[in-house]
């Protein structure tokens, strides 16, 4: 597989958590930013409502047999704005709590949606320019007896 090199002086990559209601209709898109990645995943982000909402929202607003969570990886040329798709994931992201937490709640839409029969709507009142930063930590356990 060959593909275009994206110089990441030159872009920006996001990964894009979309939710698609039981009609297979856009019901929310939530743009993280990937500011800093590590091993593949996600560092530091933050969540944006840039132009991405609109871009995707005219490409993606039905599409059919799709249901639930996806994510999609782009790069975005910072001279032109030209996005670049790189990968689209049937799945929830490693960095989903971000956009969880900036209050899009997937998992309560899935579970509305398949055991109260509940209709989502598009939701767009989650949190812009919320900021995510991971980090490793230690665990230290004195005097820890011998298995």
């Amino acid at each position: 597989m060959y593909l275009e090199y994206l110089d990441p002086n030159e872009h920006t990559e996001f990964t894009i958590d979309l939710y698609f209601n039981r009609d297979s209709e856009l019901s929310c898109c939530v743009p993280r930013k990937r500011i800093e990645v590590r091993a593949g995943e996600v560092n530091k982000g933050m969540t944006l409502k840039n132009f991405l909402i609109p871009y995707v929202m005219e490409r993606f607003k039905k599409v059919p047999g799709v249901y639930g969570c996806i994510n999609f990886q782009v790069f975005v040329k910072h001279s032109t704005n030209d996005v670049y798709g790189v990968e689209i994931n049937p799945r929830f992201g490693g960095g989903y709590p971000l956009s969880y937490l900036a209050g899009a709640n997937f998992p309560g839409w899935i579970i509305a949606e398949y055991t109260d029969s509940s209709q989502i709507d598009y939701f767009d009142s989650w949190e812009s320019n919320l900021l995510m930063l991971r980090y490793d930590d230690e665990v230290l356990i004195h005097d820890y007896p011998e298995q």
